[in-house]
């Protein structure tokens, strides 16, 4: 698990979740007089419970696991997530429905009750999950990482030869990907990464022939992207999750081909938008 492929929209959701928990202790409904001595809670009220609180929270948990996981689970070609924000919308249409009718099938003797201080506050609670999980989806302010991206350590070999603060390092100003360089970049093909100190550093003298020499950096990707294997298969091999720096080895035309953190590398065909180090 990757917590920190969690997103903003998860941060609302979570904290919906828990107050939408807490909620279900307090009293569902609000009455004075003979017979309200014994105010119930949602875990007195069965369908009240399933519906609204745990449904939320369920909710919020399906959405939570198919952002830090791996690989996002599908439930009959359905992912996760997705059956995540149906449970939210679900549990918030539920609740509004208990708001008028607050007692449900309890039988609460001749008086009216109004909804109390657990039924609105569930209420909200699931109104804000859901918001969140449909934000957390179409939003982009809402898809950006909850937590930010740790400085990696310094790069393993054989792109460790070089001090901290060479071949991208976090730290150092670096262009971003894509940006004008000095002479014509190197997109004519596969132009394998020359570490060591033949590599001209950045900045410097171009070699001979025009180009620069591609130096390894440091990245991090906005949203989750696939990293296809470098033999061209259309299967993904690994899954770039936000919030975690991987190092660009090689360049490809407009694609890279990364390093993730267990060694594996491939080919990242989007590379929009990326952070560089």
């Amino acid at each position: 698990m990757n917590i920190r492929s969690l997103t903003r929209g998860d941060g609302v959701v979570i904290g919906a979740a828990v107050v939408l928990f807490i909620a279900s202790f307090l009293d569902t409904f609000d009455c004075t007089g003979s017979g309200c001595d014994d105010v119930p809670t949602a875990w007195d009220n069965g369908s009240l419970l399933l519906g609204v609180y745990l449904a939320g929270i369920i909710g919020a948990l399906l959405i939570v696991l198919s952002h830090v996981l791996p690989r996002a689970p599908r439930v009959l070609g359905i992912e996760l997530g997705h059956i995540g924000v149906v449970a939210t919308i679900f549990a918030a249409w539920t609740g509004l429905g208990m708001i008028f009718d607050p007692a449900g099938s309890l039988d609460v003797g001749e008086f009216s009750p109004d909804a109390g201080t657990g039924l609105i506050l569930g209420f909200i609670a699931a109104l804000v999950l859901a918001a969140g999980a449909i934000c957390g989806q179409v939003v982009p302010v809402f898809k950006a990482p909850l937590l930010g991206a740790p400085r990696p350590a310094a790069p393993a070999a054989p792109y460790g030869g070089q001090p901290q603060g060479g071949y991208g390092y976090p730290g150092v100003q670096q262009p971003p990907f894509g940006a004008q360089q000095a002479g014509p970049p190197s997109f004519g093909g596969p132009q394998p990464a020359q570490p060591g100190p033949a590599a001209a550093p950045q900045g410097g003298p171009a070699p001979a022939g025009g180009a620069p020499e591609f130096a390894p950096f440091w990245f991090a990707v906005p949203v989750a992207r696939p990293l296809y294997g470098e033999d061209g298969s259309p299967t993904p091999i690994a899954e770039l999750a936000p919030g975690t720096w991987y190092l660009a080895v090689e360049q490809r035309g407009q694609s890279l081909v990364a390093q993730t953190q267990d060694g594996r590398r491939g080919v990242l065909q989007d590379t929009s938008g990326i952070q560089r180090g």
